[in-house]
């Protein structure tokens, strides 16, 4: 598997690159800003992009949403529950930070359970709200969990925007993420990766 993560934009939102090996297909996950360096990468790495995937959708994290989906034709997928922030300048926050950002309706909605298919490659989605009624988190292969903005190495996500919970924020780490083995990498939304074994150790919210 082809797995790459780097920071875009001001807020540093981490933007992940999935590929398959054998049959060249990828998808990106939160093209959160700079959409030419993103697609630079994707040219490097000698992939087409079939979808892109979003965490959650928060301005930092689908700023360059349009500008990678019309290079690279992929579908656009978010869960059912933050589907409204894509079209929605409130909602996804980015009246509050410079132009108003209203895109296109998603192509496929997301839920609890559901498999992406990228080449040989089955992305596993995992509903885990509190930072958003919507946020996910991607079970990329058995050691490497995308986590979004739900957790962070040594901390977690913020619950203050429209449609956070603390208490479930916490709910969807502890029942859904801190199950899986010790040696899981988190790869969040910001930020440096942890393991599942350090933050149930060492994250001061999880106690």
């Amino acid at each position: 598997m082809i797995f790459v993560g780097f920071p875009v934009g001001m807020m540093e939102s981490n933007c992940y690159i999935i590929g398959c090996e054998e049959t060249r297909e990828g998808a990106v996950v939160d093209p959160g800003a700079e959409a030419e360096k993103i697609l630079k990468k994707v040219e490097e790495l000698g992939l087409k992009i079939k979808y892109i995937i979003l965490t959650h959708g928060h301005i930092d994290h689908i700023g360059a949403l349009a500008g990678v989906q019309q290079a690279t034709g992929a579908q656009v997928l978010i869960h059912a529950e933050d589907a409204p922030m894509l079209t929605d300048a409130r909602k996804n926050l980015s009246m509050y930070v410079g132009p108003n950002l209203s895109l296109k309706q998603a192509d496929r909605l997301l839920q609890e359970g559901d498999i992406i298919s990228v080449g040989k490659i089955a992305i596993e989605v995992i509903h885990t709200p509190g930072h958003t009624r919507g946020s996910i988190s991607l079970k990329c292969a058995p050691d490497i969990i995308l986590t979004g903005d739900t957790l962070f190495a040594g901390s977690v996500g913020r619950s203050d925007f429209p449609g956070g919970s603390h208490s479930q924020l916490i709910a969807s780490i502890k029942n859904k993420l801190l199950k899986f083995p010790p040696g899981t990498g988190v790869y969040p939304g910001h930020g440096p990766k942890s393991t599942i074994g350090e933050e149930k150790l060492y994250n001061p919210f999880l106690g």
